[in-house]
């Protein structure tokens, strides 16, 4: 089915009793007691099926959710990705849909922005091709949170993505360690490995 939070009109980071009224408003809309005998019965039952379904995704979602259920992504922290305050964005980065994963990144307050805070958006701006902007977000999560393995393997990659860029090695980067990117192959390869974490590929590999 189509996007279950567009189905209802709301955010993927509503809250569930945004999503709950919602849902209680578009059942009262389309409920089929409001079009009996009418032309338009068949058109609303479909919508109504629709809602319902909707509904169902998102709740069945964010109860996995709460349970962290086994499987799916652990990244090298060793926790699920699904526990994680962004695994919605997460999800909107997987699905391809990078400028509703900035939307809600961009809505967050200042003093949320933790470190995966800073590493996703790094992430959105490394797959419009941004790799100062991307290398700046990268290079903040570390700093915040200097033992986390995806962070730094985010920042290697960066790094290695500008100097392949500048053509090798550039002293005004800080080295972190990691593969050089020498050429387009390689840069594509490593360009790859970024976006590994949400289970899809931002770059094709040759």
């Amino acid at each position: 089915m189509s996007d279950p939070y567009r189905v209802l009109g709301v955010s993927p980071n509503a809250t569930d009793e945004e999503v709950k009224t919602a849902y209680r408003k578009l059942a009262k809309k389309y409920h089929p007691d409001n079009y009996a005998d009418s032309p338009l019965a068949d058109l609303a039952g479909e919508k109504m099926k629709e809602v319902n379904e909707a509904y169902d995704q998102i709740t069945k979602e964010r109860k996995q959710r709460k349970r962290g259920p086994q499987g799916g992504y652990a990244n090298s922290n060793g926790y699920s990705a699904q526990n994680t305050e962004f695994y919605d964005v997460r999800s909107l980065i997987n699905a391809g849909r990078i400028a509703d994963a900035e939307q809600i990144l961009d809505g967050v307050p200042i003093e949320r922005r933790n470190a995966e805070w800073y590493f996703l958006k790094g992430t959105v701006l490394f797959s419009r091709g941004w790799l100062d902007e991307a290398y700046n977000d990268f290079a903040a999560a570390c700093r915040m949170d200097p033992s986390n393995g995806e962070y730094r393997a985010a920042l290697n990659q960066v790094t290695n993505q500008r100097n392949g860029m500048f053509g090798g090695y550039n002293p005004n980067v800080p080295q972190y360690g990691g593969v050089g990117g020498c050429d387009l192959c390689t840069s594509l390869c490593l360009a790859n490995m970024c976006c590994n974490c949400f289970g899809g590929n931002i770059y094709p590999c040759c």
